[in-house]
């Protein structure tokens, strides 16, 4: 037997058409065992507006994003609805791509132990081929191209709004140069929408242009851990800063927005993403991989802008961050924005006390965020951290309880040097700097008329530029110097 067909649970995932009532669209999940017993699940959206017909074929993707997270574990996908070619190709790109991340960073190098035992890889006989998909994606039909929406109008953006430093810092950014700025929510029926909370509470009480979706998705991913064969009965109890298995998270946002996008003519998606170093595809055991953030990486937006251009042409996915590493992300929210910054709130386990949302202090987000407030020399209780966890920060900071990239911690540590007992710091300039990478972060995926002026208050918060020559970063004079 294969490494990997032992994961293999289910003989077909079933999709049916979503059903569109008003302002909810639903539809049912069903999963087929070996033995021919099925479970169902209906997955939901609801939105603040009336849906219509059009908004189907963007809803279909929506709901089938889910699913790509289990490409590993199925025989087929059966969709009870037809898809574009476009939608066929973007479909099996992104099957493949997760199927890997996921057999990659969820069971070869998993950091937290979701997984049955006997259930496991022989890591000695991995194979490239284990990673790819199992699943055959299965739509109706498959119908020619046809233009979804081109009325999106180029000042207009809409960003994937989560309370997290990236997309609070992104909206600051994109008010300041004028742009309508739409802050869209999507409430998962989770402990996530703890974090999200309070900047959602800011943003409706004076953005009218706001909006939040619900959505029962976090419960599905629960039911899914229920249904997979090789999940521990009681992953409910383990307690971990990772999912057990899923990765594809962004595409599932993206798609449920998008109709709001169309409805809005809104012409700049944003997921907020900032700079990852990835100099190099890494390989593992030969199989290529992304380290479980391919949602957040530049070939996500490149591979969505490549569909967009077939199905929804006025529209541009980028990010106004992902030319710059979190610590300046993080300096620029507190130094420009602090009346957004005091709604920031990234945490694994924020909770209430009497009527505000505190951050835990002590996960891994947490500390990442500590480390940056203190770095930049900010009060880390702007954003109600307690004096307790600034104080006990030193004593929590493990080799694994950052999950940030070595250089960007060493720089963050640099600037602590005089301030905290962290030792054998070394400075790492480029992290405090501005990236020029076509591959990682291509300065040419922000509109031109949106460049120059993004650029200019970048500059204000950063040392300069850097370009990767080889495998370092170089200091070089300006932005054109990328070429």
């Amino acid at each position: 037997m294969a490494s990997n067909q032992k994961l293999v649970c289910f003989s077909d995932i079933l999709l049916t058409e979503p059903q569109l009532s008003n302002k909810m669209a639903r539809a049912e999940i069903h999963l087929t065992r070996h033995n021919g017993t099925v479970s169902a699940f209906p997955l939901m959206l609801r939105y603040e507006q009336p849906l219509n017909e059009c908004h189907l074929p963007l809803l279909r993707l929506a709901f089938m994003m889910p699913l790509l997270n289990y490409g590993l574990f199925s025989q087929q996908f059966t969709l009870q609805f037809p898809l574009s070619e476009a939608d066929v190709s973007l479909l099996n790109d992104l099957n493949v791509v997760f199927s890997r991340d996921i057999f990659v960073n969820k069971i070869l190098r998993r950091r937290a132990h979701y997984i049955l035992p006997e259930f496991l890889p022989d890591e000695n006989n991995v194979q490239p081929g284990d990673a790819e998909p199992k699943a055959v994606i299965k739509p109706s039909d498959i119908v020619p191209d046809t233009i979804l929406s081109d009325t999106a109008e180029d000042m207009k953006c809409g960003i994937l709004s989560s309370g997290g430093k990236e997309s609070l810092a992104t909206y600051g950014l994109l008010k300041e140069l004028g742009c309508e700025v739409h802050p869209l929510y999507i409430n998962e029926s989770g402990g996530h929408w703890h974090t999200a909370l309070p900047a959602y509470r800011y943003h409706d009480a004076v953005d009218p242009h706001t909006s939040r979706v619900w959505t029962n998705i976090d419960r599905f991913y629960t039911f899914m851990l229920d249904h997979l064969a090789f999940i521990r009965p009681d992953h409910k109890k383990i307690r971990a800063d990772t999912y057990p298995i899923r990765l594809c998270i962004f595409p599932y946002y993206v798609f449920a927005l998008l109709p709001i996008f169309v409805e809005r003519r809104i012409g700049n998606l944003f997921i907020g993403s900032e700079f990852d170093d990835l100099r190099e595809p890494p390989l593992y055991h030969g199989i290529p991989h992304y380290f479980g953030i391919y949602d957040q990486h530049q070939d996500f937006d490149n591979r969505m802008q490549r569909w967009y251009a077939l199905r929804m042409p006025s529209i541009r996915q980028w990010s106004a961050m992902r030319n710059v590493s979190g610590l300046i992300v993080e300096r620029i929210l507190l130094s420009r924005y602090p009346h957004l910054a005091k709604h920031q709130r990234s945490c694994h386990s924020c909770h209430f006390e009497q009527k505000e949302i505190v951050p835990c202090g002590s996960c891994s987000k947490c500390l990442g965020i500590l480390l940056f407030l203190l770095a930049n020399d900010a009060d880390p209780t702007l954003m109600n951290y307690k004096k307790e966890h600034i104080d006990s920060f030193a004593n929590n900071i493990t080799p694994s309880s950052l999950r940030l990239d070595q250089d960007e911690k060493d720089q963050s540590f640099f600037l602590l040097k005089n301030k905290s007992p962290i030792p054998n710091v070394r400075c790492v300039d480029h992290v405090e700097k501005i990236h020029l990478d076509p591959r990682t972060c291509d300065i040419t995926m922000i509109p031109p008329h949106l460049r120059e002026r993004l650029l200019g208050i970048l500059e204000q918060y950063t040392t300069g530029y850097t370009k990767l020559e080889g495998e370092q970063w170089a200091s070089v004079k300006h932005a054109s110097a990328e070429s």
